[in-house]
């Protein structure tokens, strides 16, 4: 049975789109193209999750590969991605009825440590994230998924049993990790109202 969920933010409760947060400053298409490759190129994101590089030193990176005309915006685009996180249509109503429930509502994400520091001064991510019972950040721990020892932290942090939580992520590969582990999981494809049904008929067999 199932005690407890897990979700993932990016992806899942709310919308990490580098195309978006890129158009939210610059309109030319070239531009746009250079920028959102430069900025969100994950050989800098894999290691920000894992809080191994700073912001300051990622936004150099991105420069170094940029236009000096592109320099400011780029900046501009990095400095804001957290505050242009956009819900996912339908995930808050989930994150709700799962608290309404009873269950045990966890968060597991690879996000930086600039997020966690970050997020209860924006209304639209502490409207969500307020209601979890413990939130499991990559970047303070210096740990990633599918890392195996991230999902551990979380169960021995919060006395879980990985059989009775539901794991919900978009990352095959995270996925994966967490079956090994014993975790029941859902592989969210972007269709809350799937996600919806499959929850609140788990919830009504408790």
């Amino acid at each position: 049975m199932i005690k407890n969920y897990v979700f993932d933010l990016g992806r899942v409760l709310f919308d990490y789109s580098p195309e978006y947060m890129t158009k939210q400053y610059v309109s030319d298409p070239d531009d746009c193209r250079l920028l959102e490759k430069a900025v969100f190129d994950r050989r800098y994101w894999d290691l920000l999750d894992r809080d191994e590089i700073s912001d300051e030193a990622l936004k150099a990176a991105v420069r170094s590969e940029l236009p000096q005309r592109l320099h400011a915006t780029a900046d501009k685009i990095y400095d804001n991605w957290i505050e242009n996180l956009t819900p996912v249509e339908g995930m808050k109503e989930i994150v709700q009825t799962v608290k309404e429930s009873n269950a045990g509502l966890y968060l597991l994400s690879n996000i930086s440590v600039g997020f966690s520091k970050k997020w209860k001064r924006i209304p639209r991510l502490y409207s969500v994230l307020s209601l979890f019972d413990g939130l499991v950040m990559s970047g303070t721990l210096h740990l990633a998924k599918p890392d195996e020892r991230i999902f551990k932290y979380l169960t021995d942090t919060y006395s879980l049993c990985a059989e009775e939580c539901l794991f919900v992520d978009d990352n095959e590969g995270n996925i994966a990790a967490a079956k090994r582990l014993g975790f029941m999981t859902y592989h969210f494809d972007g269709d809350a109202e799937r996600l919806r049904k499959y929850i609140e008929s788990e919830i009504n067999k408790a």
